[in-house]
């Protein structure tokens, strides 16, 4: 009789039928994503391993031991090279990434921002490198060179593949397991620079709570997360908004009212320059404006600059009023 592989009790944990499975402890979690990452696992073993999880749903345990088991695989050097890490792995279909200008407008006001996403992973999406290179914007393409962009510019964007070509292939398996993997929800956590605040967005609701208990388990410094537009870190200003917070093993809600008492209608079609004509003031758009202010007060307010969701968007206001329209 075969030897069972040592990997087939974490499948068997997960998949042992409607009363017999359960999810991973943390110290599980963090084994057998070790295991996947180090390739000790069979390409079957990965496919039921990821999508059974997709099925029930990763626990906030599971993914502090998925992120401990990457942030060891990567072997991160625990100095904080940025001060905000920021995470973009959805895309945008009805709206502009306006969020990548309230990353910008934080960097001119001195705040070291780190953005790390994944990429064409679903058709018809606009993602973050497609904004960047009109604006001149490299995208980084090793951790020196982000650590660079921080330094001279206090904003970089590293997509998957700069962090881990593994964690790339992972990511990339959505077309032929017809579903997305936990790499989406785990890889926002990542943090590669490893800032002392991050700032992260859902699109199904009840992964909101996932993130938030998963910061606090693993005891992160501080996390805001929330309902962004397309699961992007961006507020919709035609909504209000439940913000999530975990600082050091604490977590609270807060609430954000709608910016306008009406619904704006989706763009058209999306234009990656759209953003730079925006960020110079040849264009004006009410939407985009108060996407980019209300998401930069969220960032204000987990960043400490401000005591009331108020008060960060009067900042947030006067910082876009006051930017440099020449500097993209």
């Amino acid at each position: 009789m075969q030897e069972e592989h040592p990997f087939a009790p974490f499948i068997r944990i997960l998949g042992k039928g409607k009363n017999g499975s359960r999810s991973l402890t943390v110290d599980e979690a963090c084994e057998s994503m070790s295991m996947v990452l180090q390739g000790n696992v069979t390409p079957e073993q990965m496919g039921a391993f990821l999508m059974l999880l997709r099925v029930k749903e990763e626990s906030p345990e599971e993914v502090a031991g998925f992120v401990q088991a990457i942030r060891s695989f990567l072997k991160q050097d625990k100095t904080a090279y940025a001060d905000l890490d920021w995470s973009s792995y959805a895309g945008k279909r009805r709206h502009s990434p306006w969020y990548v200008l309230s990353a910008l407008l934080l960097a001119e006001n001195g705040t070291r921002v780190c953005m790390h996403g994944a990429e064409g992973h679903t058709p018809g999406r606009m993602y973050t490198s497609d904004v960047l290179k009109p604006m001149g914007i490299e995208v980084s393409d090793t951790l020196d060179h982000a650590k660079q962009q921080i330094r001279d510019n206090n904003f970089c964007y590293m997509p998957i593949q700069t962090i881990s070509h593994r964690l790339k292939e992972m990511i990339e398996l959505r077309p032929y397991l017809g579903l997305r993997s936990p790499l989406h929800t785990i890889g926002r956590m990542i943090n590669p620079l490893y800032a002392p605040h991050s700032i992260q967005a859902i699109f199904h609701p009840g992964y909101q709570s996932v993130h938030q208990n998963a910061a606090k388990i693993m005891g992160e410094e501080a996390i805001a997360v929330f309902k962004g537009e397309a699961g992007e870190v961006e507020r919709n200003p035609d909504t209000k908004c439940t913000v999530s917070y975990a600082a050091r093993g604490k977590t609270w809600d807060e609430e954000w009212p709608a910016i306008f008492n009406k619904r704006h209608v989706k763009e058209a079609t999306l234009d990656e320059n759209r953003l730079i004509l925006i960020w110079r003031g040849e264009q004006n758009d009410e939407y985009a404006e108060a996407a980019i202010t209300g998401t930069t007060a969220i960032a204000l307010r987990l960043l400490n600059k401000a005591e009331t969701p108020d008060q960060a968007l009067e900042m947030a206001r006067d910082m876009w009023e006051k930017r440099d329209h020449q500097r993209h």
